[in-house]
């Protein structure tokens, strides 16, 4: 038996291995990939825990496998990570979704290939995920419009079709375009500025190697996961999981080889637990100022086309037509009380600027 909202000092293994099955909603990881990061001189048993995590994860549960290659010493990446994805699709994980984190910063220039500025992030999944809640918070720069012409598809033939057929053989008609929403969910690439000052705002936590974004856990969190379900990280490090799976009101478990890491980590959570589920609470406020913010726009829209129709027209109302930049004010909000913030942050700890 295991004891939650505790991080172990040892292999995950032995943690997992003293779980009940199908006791995990969600595991958010980053392994120590190819040997990038020393991780203090320890490796893991990557099949094993493959394995174990299958054993563990709850039937609809999620693993997210945040990894990168290495340039071995023939120029080649290493291939790891697909490597890695099709054995969890041996072991019985469906390969969900293959998500890219992508990184405001390059990592270091290249002289031979592109500059490297991702990492895969695998959605692992045990059946079907039983908790997807999407986040839609993408801005359509096409908001109140509709699309030009009429709904269509193409057949298995590649002929052009005003009927779409579905699974059990029967057919749909297609309607007439609908207009475009102000807000869309995300693709399936996520942007997130990395580096010191920007993953997050503890400055001890940064004694670990190889942090991922606490932006890019809130949001693996709140997609694959809901309230009061058990989060796991079989490679907890600076406790970045731990902290948001607190303050999105979830129960964690952690493993973390490193003594070092585990007291960092337990000292990143002082306090934290006052905190519990402000971060989630925030969210939500969020999402209701996006759900009244398009119910202000749909408002619009309908007052716009009742206005031609009254007069007599019968085109539909077309909103202004938006900046190249995107957006619907065509243009980006920078908030450089946030932006000073960081700034100030990183000169504090000694980083020395050249220009900005």
């Amino acid at each position: 038996m295991i004891e939650i909202n505790k991080i172990y000092p040892e292999n995950c293994l032995e943690t997992m291995r003293r779980m009940k099955d199908g006791i995990i909603s969600l595991t958010v990881t980053s392994p120590p990939y190819d040997d990038l990061r020393k991780y203090n001189g320890y490796s893991f048993e990557f099949e094993d825990i493959a394995r174990e995590l299958y054993r563990v994860t709850k039937d609809g549960g999620v693993v997210v496998w945040v990894v990168g290659d290495a340039i071995d010493e023939n120029g080649s990446e290493s291939g790891t990570s697909m490597k890695q994805a099709l054995f969890f699709k041996e072991i019985g994980f469906n390969i969900h979704d293959t998500m890219l984190y992508k990184k405001k910063g390059m990592r270091f220039p290249e002289k031979s290939r592109y500059g490297q500025i991702f990492e895969y992030m695998f959605v692992f999944s045990k059946g079907y995920p039983k908790t997807t809640n999407i986040i839609k918070d993408r801005l359509n720069r096409w908001a109140g419009y509709t699309n030009w012409g009429k709904n269509s598809t193409r057949d298995v033939d590649g002929n052009l079709v005003k009927q779409r057929k579905n699974k059990d053989g029967t057919f749909t008609q297609l309607t007439d375009c609908k207009r475009y929403k102000m807000w869309g969910a995300r693709t399936n690439i996520w942007e997130y500025a990395n580096g010191f000052g920007f993953g997050t705002k503890d400055k001890d936590s940064y004694a670990h190697p190889a942090m991922f974004p606490e932006l890019l856990v809130q949001d693996h969190i709140y997609t694959w996961s809901n309230e009061g379900d058990l989060i796991y990280d079989p490679f907890m490090g600076s406790g970045t999981v731990a902290k948001v799976a607190i303050l999105m009101n979830r129960n964690y478990v952690g493993s973390e080889m490193s003594a070092e890491y585990v007291a960092g980590a337990e000292k990143r959570l002082e306090g934290i637990e006052a905190q519990r589920g402000n971060l989630l609470l925030k969210l939500k406020e969020e999402e209701l100022k996006r759900q009244s913010d398009e119910e202000t726009h749909t408002k619009k829209v309908d007052e716009e086309n009742n206005r031609l129709a009254a007069d007599g027209k019968k085109k539909k109302w077309q909103p202004k037509q938006p900046d190249k930049n995107g957006g619907l004010d065509g243009g980006v909000v920078i908030n450089f009380e946030d932006m000073w913030n960081l700034v100030s942050a990183a000169k504090e700890a000694g980083v020395q600027f050249e220009d900005f």
